[in-house]
């Protein structure tokens, strides 16, 4: 099984780097992909949004085809849905593809390559808007979605989410457990600074109160 997460210029770090954590130990201690790999459209390395700098394990022109594909977002993203080589890559990879992630502003990538047009979906809470707008994709202010063979998940951090629940939805609640235990993934419930009543906070923050 090969599992492919892209990469561009000014991708969101947490976006890939969360679900390559969860993926890569579900890779080698719970029997899941064997085959875990970075993929940019072109070799050499790749700036990202905060600064890091990576070098991916495969281009376009190299890489197999994959059973699993996660797209993470960005600032890049918006450069990236009106690349027509990145949105075929995309769109030509998923046909094949068993699930088709995206977390944060990745939706918008998907959405170019044709596959979230009537589907519902899930993007940053900044842009929440903007995906509505599309006209053509149902919006839920949600952690993470599942429509299908389609997941995308709210911005940055959620990516971790998502992938933990996709594990327990391909291989069992134990190997996601297996993982979660592991990564020792257990998200404090305490909220800071009183943002869960921003008025653009999405929904799944607005019904959850503070810690006392």
């Amino acid at each position: 099984m090969n599992f492919g997460i892209l990469v561009f210029e000014q991708v969101e770090e947490l976006d890939f780097v969360g679900p390559w954590e969860m993926l890569t130990m579900w890779s080698r201690h719970a029997d899941g992909p064997q085959n875990c790999l970075i993929v940019s459209q072109s070799p050499g390395p790749v700036t990202c949004a905060k600064g890091l700098s990576i070098t991916p394990h495969v281009s376009f022109t190299d890489c197999p085809a994959l059973d699993y594909l996660l797209v993470p977002g960005g600032q890049g993203t918006r450069r990236e849905v009106n690349n027509p080589v990145f949105v075929d890559f995309v769109a030509h990879q998923a046909k094949n593809c068993r699930a088709v992630m995206s977390v944060c502003t990745g939706a918008f990538v998907l959405h170019a390559a044709g596959l979230l047009s009537g589907r519902k979906a899930t993007t940053h809470w900044g842009s929440l808007e903007r995906l509505r707008a599309l006209g053509d994709v149902e919006v839920l202010e949600q952690r993470y979605v599942q429509d299908g063979k389609v997941w995308t998940s709210a911005g940055v951090s959620a990516g971790t989410d998502l992938m933990l629940a996709f594990i327990a939805s391909e291989a069992g609640e134990q190997a996601a457990g297996k993982v979660q235990f592991g990564a020792e993934y257990y998200p404090s419930s305490t909220r800071y600074g009183g943002y869960e009543n921003h008025a653009q906070a999405p929904a799944y923050i607005k019904n959850t109160r503070a810690a006392p």
